[in-house]
């Protein structure tokens, strides 16, 4: 899976909790809402002199960034409710960043088909 086509593939699903995301899928979004909240900020810098884009852009991509994370720890035979350890300073992001980089449980599982990578 290419940048392009997991970015469409997470927006196209933007609030869909079920089922899986393998790997590729959730890290280039990531990365994609890593470029996003760059250009945002310059934007914002130049033009607004606050965070109005920025902030604009994260709302925007709150719910497809939750989602993608719960398909994610579907994938890994993970329950979605895991994505809360977030709010354990520190050690839960360690932990859910440890749970994502795992690679994907091979064949079906309780949350579905696996995704072609």
């Amino acid at each position: 899976m290419d940048f392009q086509t997991a970015v469409r593939t997470v927006l196209s699903k933007y609030a869909t909790f079920n089922g899986r995301a393998s790997r590729p899928e959730f890290w280039w979004f990531v990365l994609f809402v890593f470029l996003v909240n760059i250009v945002t900020s310059i934007v914002d810098s130049v033009i607004f002199g606050t965070p109005l884009l920025n902030s604009i852009a994260a709302l925007g991509l709150l719910l497809p960034q939750l989602a993608v994370g719960a398909r994610r720890l579907h994938d890994t035979d993970r329950s979605g409710w895991w994505l809360l350890i977030a709010f354990i300073p520190l050690i839960g992001w360690i932990v859910l960043i440890y749970f994502n980089v795992q690679p994907s449980q091979q064949g079906d599982n309780r949350f579905g088909p696996q995704q072609a990578a």
